[in-house]
């Protein structure tokens, strides 16, 4: 349970980790909380050469609000957006999906970049980024570029990042009307299925997490809706549902109809 020897760097500046990045290619690695990589570097499944610390730049720690959006910063912890006014007030389930992570040593350290980055596909927040509409924003050697949700998850631990990408920031619509249900893993609290409904007028945008490798908009859910919770019986519809020692395919597809249906209800 001891890294590989490895080199820190601490960044001071997003333009500076992004060069850092740049320079250093596959030796290198994003640090920011931590709670994603430095379990992976214990066991010796990520033997980065070179860290580069990110959680000290002062751009990636705010939330705020701009327009018809709230701006969270990548290096904001899960804590930080459980008990944010703003959040609370104008984008609800994001709060409440950050108060559903892990335990209250995972949520002081634990940021939303580095989770929705790491892409593990039974993360919490990947169902709430979905359907809100999130947008992600990153930046590179070649500058900014912001990246629709529903094209940011590729498949398991895979993302639209290109390697000399960090994700500065994420932006929400203020959703009114939303809701976050989770059945999960009793010691690491980690989603077996996650789900999250946001209702807007007569529609609604439903995001699964934990049921297969990838996140996914269940649009069969989103398509059959009419005002009844009865659509949650397609939330595994032309859907690959993964098997694993937590749930085989069958109990992990009826959890994904059940947590549908209470986030419907909810």
């Amino acid at each position: 349970m001891i890294p590989a020897k490895f080199d820190y760097i601490k960044a001071s500046s997003i333009s500076e980790a992004v060069g850092l990045l740049d320079k250093h290619g596959f030796d290198a690695k994003i640090l920011s909380g931590g709670h994603s990589l430095l379990p992976a570097m214990k066991l010796r499944l990520n033997r980065p050469e070179i860290l580069i610390d990110i959680s000290a730049i002062p751009d990636m720690n705010s939330i705020s609000e701009e327009g018809n959006e709230i701006v969270i910063g990548a290096n904001c912890t899960h804590n930080a957006i459980a008990n944010s006014l703003l959040v609370n007030d104008k984008l609800a389930i994001l709060a409440e999906t950050a108060k559903a992570i892990g335990d209250i040593q995972v949520r002081n350290k634990g940021t939303i970049g580095g989770s929705l980055a790491h892409a593990d596909p039974a993360s919490d927040y990947p169902a709430t980024v979905l359907a809100c509409d999130a947008t992600v924003v990153v930046e590179g050697k070649n500058g900014s570029r912001s990246i629709a949700i529903t094209d940011f998850f590729q498949g398991i631990y895979t993302t639209a990042l290109e390697d000399d990408e960090i994700i500065t920031s994420v932006r929400f619509p203020k959703v009114a009307n939303g809701n976050y249900q989770k059945f999960f893993q009793s010691a690491s609290r980690f989603a077996v299925v996650g789900v999250a409904v946001v209702k807007d007028g007569d529609k609604v945008k439903v995001g699964i997490t934990g049921v297969a490798d990838t996140p996914y908009r269940a649009s069969a859910v989103e398509n059959a809706y009419n005002g009844n919770s009865d659509a949650a019986s397609h939330a595994v519809d032309n859907v690959e549902v993964m098997s694993d020692h937590f749930a085989d395919v069958e109990y992990r597809s009826h959890l994904a109809k059940v947590m549908v249906k209470r986030a419907l209800e909810a």
